[in-house]
């Protein structure tokens, strides 16, 4: 008895030859959400339709598919009105990552590979003219989005097909069931109709997890000659997280601080790792040399708003993600434009940044710590020992005023590098090596870890209070301090959480008043005068 229902397995069932579906992934940001490619033949004008809200690049796709599948033996059928829809349609979609899974969904809906093999799998990557297949930005966010997203069927993940050259990026993931190929036809041998088992084919083959490569290495502290108090500072931003602004003559050594800062933080995670190369994979710069390396992302003092916080239509990332678990150095700090400065405010505290559109929002991580550096005045020499400077009170005031309160405000430690006489250059020793401050950090930061599950300077409202808290002599101290120096809460409460990094460095359980005190010195106000 026939009772009008159609259940989903019979649905499928009943798809026609010239209707297939194929699986993709569309990047938003850091998310990649799935696509369904469909794509349907049907007799009448031969034409060649692409629509679901495709950037121009992915419409140049007709172009690149037709010839792949020409160049390589196989049926293109020009004869026939070809659809294909990328869904959902409000879904923005760009590059040539759906080459691959188009071209599979058009030899599916002409017979000449079969459709049921493809359930289970999602594709991306990007045809040459003659089928090969080049990488795609993203594989390793896409990798993330399948492994820990909801199965297709049957309770089992898809399993992800790449161009080799995104497949060991992809493979990272060690949840992820990964399949790299270099050819259209090394993929398409894959779903022939038939009983017969493919995967010995060449060109096809699961990828697995590289082996981890050496420990990664860093510019070493050693190399510093003097400046005890910036190593210092550069010790406890290490140690708590902590923003930095150094300020000096040219040639202090600012610079060379700045790249060696990295080599004194612990060493990535597996998690953290994943997300600094999955949004270094975004932006087309992760190499698998790199995995487990911190970041330094120094861009140049002319870098725009979007180049540092992010923009674009889709959205990607700037320099602040691309430093994300890593180290952001802006050198020259005054000379960077006000408004890409005043953007960093938001990140410096929330450790995301938010990039809204007419139609999309996207949301990248940005958990960088900030280490800038910058001349006292507009000739340098400003307090310097070794030259006298030339600049007025008004342009020292004028070149300083360029950053703004609320930016200082948010960062955590200002000490002053002094330039070294050119006799204490050659004579001084080399300093201390960057695997002894790094060892140092790791047990402060163990400390804080065990003591609050974060660094010291992610403590925020009341475990501020709970975590921070000063006997009677530092409370008292800290009071004096504050208010003859016209702090803010904010300052205060930055204060606080350095003398904690302070104390943790101590191995002392509570704050004390030297802990304080040297936390003090770094919240300094600029001069604003010979």
């Amino acid at each position: 008895m026939h009772t009008g229902r159609t259940t989903l397995r019979h649905l499928n069932e009943s798809i026609p030859m010239s209707l297939s579906l194929v699986h993709s992934r569309a990047l938003l940001g850091l998310e990649a959400r799935p696509v369904c490619v469909e794509v349907h033949l049907a007799n009448g004008l031969p034409s060649f339709t692409l629509v679901g809200l495709a950037e121009t690049e992915v419409k140049e796709a007709r172009e690149r598919v037709r010839s792949a599948i020409q160049n390589t033996g196989l049926e293109f059928p020009g004869n026939k009105r070809i659809t294909v829809n990328l869904a959902p349609a409000d879904l923005p979609k760009d590059s040539g990552r759906f080459d691959l899974a188009i071209a599979l969904g058009i030899l599916a809906a002409s017979g000449q590979i079969d459709a049921r093999k493809l359930k289970g799998y999602e594709f991306a990557g990007e045809l040459s003219l003659g089928g090969d297949l080049r990488p795609v930005k993203g594989a390793l966010a896409m990798s993330l989005a399948v492994a820990h997203g909801a199965p297709h069927a049957a309770g089992a993940l898809p399993k992800l097909v790449l161009p080799e050259g995104s497949a060991q990026e992809a493979a990272l993931v060690p949840e992820a069931e990964i399949y790299g190929a270099r050819h259209l036809l090394d993929v398409v041998r894959q779903f022939l109709p038939g009983d017969a088992v493919q995967d010995t084919l060449d060109g096809w083959s699961r990828v697995l997890p590289s082996a981890p490569p050496s420990p990664p290495a860093y510019r070493d502290m050693a190399d510093v000659k003097g400046q005890a108090a910036a190593r210092r500072a550069l010790e406890i931003a290490a140690a708590g997280g902590h923003s930095l602004l150094m300020m000096g003559a040219p040639g202090s050594g600012k610079s060379m601080l700045a790249q060696r800062f990295a080599g004194l933080l612990p060493a990535m995670t597996t998690q953290e790792a994943l997300e600094s190369a999955a949004v270094a994979s975004l932006g087309g710069r992760f190499a698998l040399e790199n995995w487990a390396v911190r970041p330094t992302c120094a861009p140049h003092h002319t870098a725009s708003a979007v180049a540092l916080v992010g923009g674009g239509s889709p959205p990607r990332p700037g320099e602040i993600s691309l430093a994300h678990r890593g180290v952001l150095f802006l050198d020259e700090l005054p000379e960077f434009p006000r408004a890409a400065l005043e953007a960093l405010r938001e990140p410096l505290e929330s450790g995301t940044i938010t990039i809204s559109r007419a139609a999309h929002r996207a949301e990248f991580p940005a958990r960088f710590q900030l280490v800038a550096a910058m001349n006292p005045c507009p000739c340098g020499y400003l307090g310097s020992s070794l030259r006298t400077c030339r600049c007025s009170p008004e342009q020292v005031s004028r070149y300083q005023g360029k950053l703004s309160g609320p930016l200082l405000d948010r960062i955590d430690l200002h000490v002053e590098v002094g330039a070294l006489a050119a006799d204490e250059l050659v004579n001084t020793p080399p300093g201390e090596a960057s695997a002894a401050i790094r060892g140092r950090v790791v047990l402060a930061r163990a400390l804080a870890m065990t003591r609050q599950g974060s660094s010291n300077q992610a403590l925020e409202g009341q475990a501020i209070d709970a975590q921070c808290q000063l006997d009677p002599a530092a409370a008292k101290f800290l009071n004096t301090a504050a208010t003859r120096l016209g702090w803010s809460g904010r300052g205060i409460h930055r204060c606080l959480k350095v003398a904690r990094t302070i104390a943790d460095l101590a191995g002392a359980s509570a704050v004390q008043v030297t802990h304080v005190a040297e936390a003090v010195q770094y919240r300094r106000a600029l001069k604003a005068a010979h």
